[in-house]
């Protein structure tokens, strides 16, 4: 039986999302200083199962859970999503939250750029126009940070290029999970994204295994768990509410981030990222407006 549509619930789920998406970004920032990336994406996604299938298993079967037509469509997801996690959680290793945050909402921009070039969509003037404006939002952000100058330091230019290779990524994960949702249900992808992803990542981890310490386990256990929670919140909000009611307020993790980055780091976002982050955001909410146009023929 469908859910009723509930905005107000849904943008207090989005919001929460948002919340706690930030917060494991500041877990990132701060557990990076020492252990490796790939360590970290290894126990985000492994400590994250417990809450995903307590998730997943209610009113359903693990059995049910695992069942699928698509395995091969479920490792193409999470080899495209590590790719988006590994580029995110590296810049954040060396971005300011704010900077980083603002980068990896790029995604709807190369949504549109990868529907136009792998789909055949025909953008419109909108469309394009709100293209040009985010990626000259992102140059903006990375003239901020001493980019044109030849200021910005080799670790922080691959930061930044990082985030946006992560907007790439993660563009090609939407289109993925868009495929598989034809013919298989939420629980059904967040848990082969988990399962995956982490054995994947247990590959490498010896190579580069970093013991923990006892503090950094009950960061780790904290990220592990921020990363299972976050996607439940976002999976019930979309459930709960229409996407052109909530979506808009996925945006506000650049609140947040600013808001931690100040507390924690002692970051205060410069001009040049209001400004990139402004017009990121704002071609973003055109390309979700002209997409609901379109959807309904108008």
């Amino acid at each position: 039986m469908p859910l009723r549509h509930d905005p107000r619930r849904g943008a207090l789920l989005m919001l929460g999302a948002c919340a706690v998406f930030a917060a494991m970004g500041v877990l990132v920032k701060l557990l990076g200083e020492r252990l490796p990336v790939v360590e970290l994406i290894f126990f985000r996604n492994a400590l994250s199962l417990p809450i995903v299938l307590a998730f997943g298993l209610r009113g359903a079967t693990l059995a049910s859970v695992m069942r699928t037509r698509r395995p091969l469509g479920h490792l193409a997801r999470a080899v495209v999503g590590l790719s988006a996690m590994g580029c995110s959680f590296f810049s954040l290793t060396v971005l300011p939250l704010a900077e980083h945050t603002a980068l990896t909402h790029t995604t709807p921009l190369f949504a549109t750029l990868l529907a136009v070039l792998l789909l055949g969509e025909r953008p419109g003037l909108w469309r394009i126009s709100a293209l040009v404006a985010g990626f000259g939002g992102i140059l903006v952000i990375a003239a901020g940070q001493g980019g044109f100058s030849g200021a910005l330091a080799g670790p922080a230019l691959a930061g930044l290029a990082a985030a946006v290779a992560h907007g790439v990524f993660s563009a090609g994960s939407t289109l993925l999970v868009r495929g598989l949702s034809a013919s298989e249900s939420s629980a059904t992808i967040v848990f082969y994204q988990a399962v995956l992803m982490a054995l994947i990542m247990s590959v490498f981890l010896p190579f580069v295994w970093v013991a923990p310490t006892p503090a950094e386990w009950l960061l780790l256990l904290a990220l592990g768990l921020a990363g299972g929670l976050g996607q439940i919140l976002v999976t019930e909000a979309y459930a709960r509410a229409q996407v052109s009611a909530i979506a808009p307020y996925s945006y506000s993790t650049l609140l947040w981030a600013a808001g931690f980055g100040l507390l924690v780091f002692g970051d205060v976002p410069g001009a040049s990222t209001g400004i990139g982050a402004a017009m990121i955001v704002g071609a973003g909410l055109v390309i979700l407006y002209r997409d609901l146009r379109r959807r309904r023929g108008r």
